[in-house]
């Protein structure tokens, strides 16, 4: 057993090759972490308590850096490409070997003691080090954060290593670049360097998760935000990219938040992955997002952000340093947050898309079969002024609503969720159009976010079991032909179009799409999922 004394802890400095690492913080507090930022010139304090800090060149995850150590348990499991690009492992020997000899020699480091799952049947330990504070702070903001006695005798089962001033030789390293974070599933490392930003360390646990949960438990990983509703223990489940509403709809005062981003659907629960939350924070405000805005206090971490000229207080609007600005804060700062962090099975499961083109229904209720189609697509658009060089609507996939965090083949996890809906046929799926309605972008007009809200509450109080339905001749979706509180000539948005042929030809034209998107798993795809694509 390791005990927290100054021998064991050598001891387990001494496992990781850290022997002659110098002035070794374990587990400070915020407050601490806080004050080490600032004397070492990583951040400073705003006006509302939270500590600002800039995470260097890189203000965004790296995909292209992001490697998998092939070794006897990846080489035939994982799903290799552009999402998981191979690393070989005696490289990652030799590289793990320089960075180590590089934090023993930094005047000091940080560990933290935390660990993922909020079920405790699948709860994984993790030992934070890193060369800042303000990375330490953001371990303890975002992960699980154990009890003090559980200190006593935490024995870690993966270790995060980040070291952002260390710089990879990509020539005799493997890396594409000066960059990199290497998922090492042999060794349980998250090898981390070149790069401050903290979304690494945090989406680094989710591919393991990611991998860990379907392979080894059966446990399906999900890229969603969950509530539950207290009155009849009815939990919902978001799923959506950035941009369509995921973290704005999910944050409901009467539906205490399970959490915002990564969770797991065991048998019969499902469980927040995190002990915090990690939202982004451009044009911020108090009265769109209270409950973000009012996380941000001491404690927090804010990065890349500018203050207003003069003063400490955060401009949330300017976007000079990144349009990716952040706010990093334990899921209690959140005033409804649920504090086990763990539902039952879920009632209701939200689709978020924000269609650009206007064809998708702003409600519409989903077979097993279409189910799976729409989460193996993970569809939603891009606008105008969203990216550089997009000028018009331009569709995207990400498969699981979270491509990139994927270390199996996406048609794993579809099927998954097909055996999940067939286990509990009375668990609805409703895919949401957050996006355009009358017309796609630069015509119509963006789907209100009341009429959305109560589409959605109203799919949460069964108001939408008992109402008829027609079928998308196209897509195949079944439309509510009525809802409260919603006017029933929007809900087929192809009423809502003044040109009816070129709302015709505008569904034709994104159902193409999607059927070009789903070619790529067609092979791997079972019956059911292949006979919910869109008919042309």
């Amino acid at each position: 057993m390791i005990v927290d004394s100054s021998v064991d802890k050598q001891t387990i400095l001494n496992d990781l090759g850290l022997s002659n690492a110098k002035n070794v913080h374990w587990n400070l507090s915020p407050a601490e972490l806080v004050e080490a930022a600032i004397r070492n010139g990583e951040g400073h304090l705003c006006d509302n308590g939270a500590l600002a800090a800039d995470t260097g060149t890189f203000t965004g995850r790296s995909p292209k850096d992001k490697f998998v150590v092939e070794d006897d348990i990846t080489a035939d499991s994982v799903w290799w490409g552009d999402v998981n690009i191979k690393f070989n492992a005696d490289k990652f020997d030799a590289l793990y070997t320089k960075v180590i000899n590089h934090l023993n020699h930094q005047k000091e480091i940080f560990v933290r003691d935390a660990y993922a799952c909020a079920l405790s049947d699948y709860r994984l330990n993790l030992r934070v080090i890193t060369e800042s504070a303000y990375q330490n702070l953001f371990a303890n903001n975002l992960f699980l954060r154990p009890k003090a006695e559980e200190l006593d005798s935490f024995m870690a089962d993966w270790h995060i290593i980040a070291a952002p001033s260390f710089m990879a030789d990509p020539e005799t390293d493997g890396t594409r670049q000066a960059n990199f974070a290497i998922v090492n599933f042999t060794k349980k490392i998250l090898l981390i360097g070149g790069t401050g930003y903290t979304g690494e360390i945090k989406k680094g646990i989710f591919t393991v998760l990611n991998f860990v949960l379907p392979h080894n438990h059966g446990v399906l990983s999900m890229h969603c935000s969950a509530n539950v509703g207290l009155e009849k223990n009815d939990t919902a489940i978001f799923f959506g990219l950035s941009g369509t509403g995921k973290t704005t709809l999910s944050s409901d005062p009467n539906r205490p938040l399970i959490g915002d981003d990564e969770h797991g659907w065991s048998s019969d629960k499902v469980f927040n992955f995190e002990g915090g939350c990690y939202a982004k924070v451009i044009n911020l405000s108090k009265v769109n997002e209270r409950q973000i805005f009012d996380a941000i206090k001491f404690g927090a971490l804010v990065e890349n952000i500018n203050f207003l000229p003069g003063t400490r207080e955060i401009d949330f609007a300017d976007q000079s340093k990144t349009e990716n600005t952040r706010t990093a804060y334990p899921i209690d700062f959140i005033d409804n947050a649920l504090p086990v962090s763990v539902g039952d099975t879920p009632k209701n499961i939200f689709f978020l898309s924000a269609d650009a083109y206007g064809v998708l229904p702003p409600i519409s209720k989903l077979t097993k079969g279409q189910a799976m189609y729409y989460f193996i697509s993970g569809y939603t658009a891009k606008v105008a002024g969203t990216e550089a060089g997009v000028t018009e609507p331009q569709a995207t996939f990400s498969s699981c609503f979270g491509q990139v965090f994927l270390p199996l083949h996406p048609t794993k996890y579809a099927e998954m969720l097909g055996h999940k809906l067939a286990e509990n046929p009375d668990v609805n799926v409703y895919l949401i159009n957050t996006g355009w309605t009358g017309g796609a972008y630069g015509v119509g007009k963006r789907i209100s976010l009341p009429h959305t809200r109560a589409l959605i509450t109203s799919a949460l109080e069964g108001k939408l079991n008992n109402v008829e339905y027609t079928q998308d001749p196209i897509f195949g979706l079944n439309i509510p032909s009525s809802c409260e509180g919603v006017p029933s000539e929007i809900l087929n948005p192809r009423n809502t179009w003044s040109d009816k042929e070129a709302y015709d030809a505008k569904a034709k034209e994104l159902a193409l799409k999607f059927n070009n998107n789903f070619a790529k798993f067609s092979d791997f795809a079972n019956e059911e999922i292949k006979a919910a694509a869109p008919k042309i």
